[in-house]
């Protein structure tokens, strides 16, 4: 079977830098599992996968752009060690969750002094070419089961979630007692 939109997928893989250093690898212990066209995998990967099939091995170098970013400055910041509670030690290497205008991010300490402490929300390969060795391991159709997150089963809340009562949605909503 060939990888498509909403099959599931299992592979091994092999990541490394442009210098050949080995950043992660499923090799040697279970596969990777995922569910192909939803965005589980970073977009050059999930491209260069579509229509492989079980057995396929290849190598694929995949750009900043298509892999997780390009490194962006404005993601690095720095904040007033004021701002963080005095009883909670902060070290270079911490990641924690910041509130920013755009919503949570995960944020990585890079630099701590006595009054400052600078963060960065980049991912740590962000602006990195990434080079993966890939075989394809199994392709099979999900079960129901893996699917229900992503297919619509129903109004998809309470009674009345869909805003006219159980009739409105033919009792599918999943708060109607069925």
């Amino acid at each position: 079977m060939e990888i498509s939109n909403q099959k599931m997928v299992k592979i091994h893989y092999t990541l490394k830098d442009v210098e050949g250093n080995q950043l992660d690898s499923s090799v040697g212990g279970e596969p990777l599992e995922y569910m192909h066209g939803i965005g589980s995998l970073i977009p050059g990967l999930e491209q260069e996968l579509t229509g492989k099939n079980p057995g396929d091995k290849f190598h694929s170098e995949i750009e900043p752009a298509m892999g997780y970013g390009e490194y962006d400055e404005k993601l690095v910041a720095e904040v007033p060690r004021s701002q963080f509670d005095a009883n909670f030690p902060i070290e270079v290497g911490q990641q924690f969750q910041a509130d920013t205008a755009t919503g949570p991010m995960i944020v990585k300490v890079t630099k701590v002094t006595e009054d400052k402490i600078t963060v960065d929300g980049n991912h740590e390969l962000a602006g990195k070419k990434l080079c993966f060795d890939v075989e394809v391991v199994d392709v099979r159709e999900p079960t129901e089961e893996e699917l229900e997150p992503f297919v619509g089963g129903g109004c998809g809340g309470g009674c009345g979630s869909c805003g006219g009562g159980c009739d409105s949605c033919g009792g599918g909503c999943g708060g109607c007692g069925e």
